[in-house]
């Protein structure tokens, strides 16, 4: 059945357009919000002809949902995390397509302030350097998202962006193809970055961030300078922190200048320059105390706008160095490799709770919360204060329990009542 067929039958998902966002009924077979979305669409200026291209014979995609609903078994480390993305051979890819490419990427870098080896870094960690674009056509995964996901006006918004591209005339339908979550092109922009922040960068008229490398590495460019990109600056520098260095100060919002963590005796590796010693900058442990460390500073929060994760800005700070000559990351004092479970997090946040330090809600990440319930926590018995989830911290707070759950079990997904 497709999508002309549906829109015939506009009277049915007509209750549907009485508030502005859709809303999925418990009973609404895909094909009848498809219907109603279609009607939406085309009262935001979608073409008819688009909307027929996008779901011909359109179905929501099994896998699509299965990848949205999976879970993590494990809280990844930041050791394999790295291991797995800065290989020998990513590097030397890395480098032949900065040769390859290097004078549209100085021409980036001219109009942006965005360096090579920072672009290719993303672009192989994004696209594995576009090897790896994904096969969902875009269209019908988000709509399957839309439909049924965890996250249904999100996905509508990107699903109404992904159709305005379609109707510009920047991708044909059939090459409109990404990750299960809609992300697309060399760069892996969610359509709504697409409207904000793409470029033409061939000079073709057209935005084909899919097919067209000039417009892909523009498109970066002009994202990172538009969310703060400082020119001239640096992501991370991996550090040595000194005896004695106050574990509890290596937090990501704890920012001092260069030249007062070098009085702490804060120090490079590598024998990298530091930047001037009024730039801000912070330190961040993303192992523990027992794994490296690094200097962070302006440009790696806007990587982090990018991508909210801190071993991701890493990676690409990791990896730009690697492509410049740089030595792989030193690794700490016998960093601590073994991962937890994401099981395993969530018993950690409710002990937390229980013991009177808000780790948030257990869902199994150890984001920011988490992370400051810990290091009240490690404070208050004397241990490092890293923040992180250790295997050896779990084991400390388990046994910090057992004079209390000697004669109580914990209800699975409560935490214990504590005096």
């Amino acid at each position: 059945m497709n999508l002309t067929r549906f829109t015939r039958s506009c009277l049915f998902a007509a209750c549907l357009m009485l508030a502005p966002v859709l809303s999925v009924a418990e009973d609404e077979s895909f094909h009848q919000w498809l219907a109603g979305f279609s009607q939406y669409a085309r009262s935001r200026g979608i073409s008819q002809a688009t909307l027929d291209a996008a779901f011909s014979a359109a179905e929501p995609i099994d896998r699509v949902v299965e990848l949205d609903q999976a879970q993590p078994e494990f809280v990844q480390t930041f050791a394999t995390y790295i291991n797995r993305r800065i290989t020998s051979r990513q590097v030397n890819r890395g480098q032949l397509l900065l040769e390859e490419n290097r004078e549209l990427l100085q021409e980036v870098e001219s109009q942006y302030g965005v360096p090579p080896a920072v672009l290719i870094s993303f672009w192989g960690l994004e696209t594995n350097y576009g090897q790896t674009l994904g096969n969902f056509e875009t269209p019908v995964a988000l709509a399957t998202l839309a439909y049924e996901g965890r996250r249904r006006e999100f996905f509508r918004s990107q699903l109404l962006d992904a159709l305005r591209i379609l109707d510009g005339g920047h991708v044909a339908p059939r090459d409109m193809v990404g990750s299960w979550a809609g992300a697309v092109g060399h760069m892996q922009f969610m359509p709504s970055t697409f409207l904000a922040y793409a470029v033409d960068g061939d000079g073709d008229g057209k935005i084909n961030i899919w097919q067209s490398v000039p417009d892909a590495m523009h498109s970066a460019g002009n994202y990172l300078q538009s969310i703060g990109w400082k020119r001239g600056g640096v992501v991370a520098l991996e550090v040595r922190l000194p005896p004695g260095f106050a574990w509890q100060d290596a937090q990501a919002g704890h920012s001092l200048t260069v030249a007062e963590w070098m009085e702490r005796g804060v120090r490079t590796m590598n024998a990298e320059i530091m930047p001037p010693g009024s730039d801000k900058a912070a330190i961040v442990l993303p192992q523990g105390w027992r794994g490296p460390a690094f200097m962070v500073f302006d440009n790696f929060h806007v990587v982090m706008k990018w991508n909210r994760s801190t071993n991701y800005a890493l990676a690409v700070a990791g990896l730009a160095s690697r492509l410049l000559g740089g030595k792989p990351m030193m690794g700490g004092q016998g960093a601590e490799q073994e991962p937890v479970t994401v099981e395993q997090v969530k018993r950690l946040q409710q002990q937390l709770t229980g013991l009177g330090f808000d780790a948030g809600n257990a869902d199994g990440l150890p984001g920011p919360k988490t992370q400051t319930a810990i290091r009240l926590y490690q404070l208050a018995h004397g241990l490092p204060a890293d923040g992180f989830a250790s295997p050896s911290l779990l084991n400390h707070v388990d046994m910090a329990l057992l004079p209390h759950d000697a004669d109580t079990e914990l209800i699975p997904g409560f935490p214990g009542t504590h005096p």
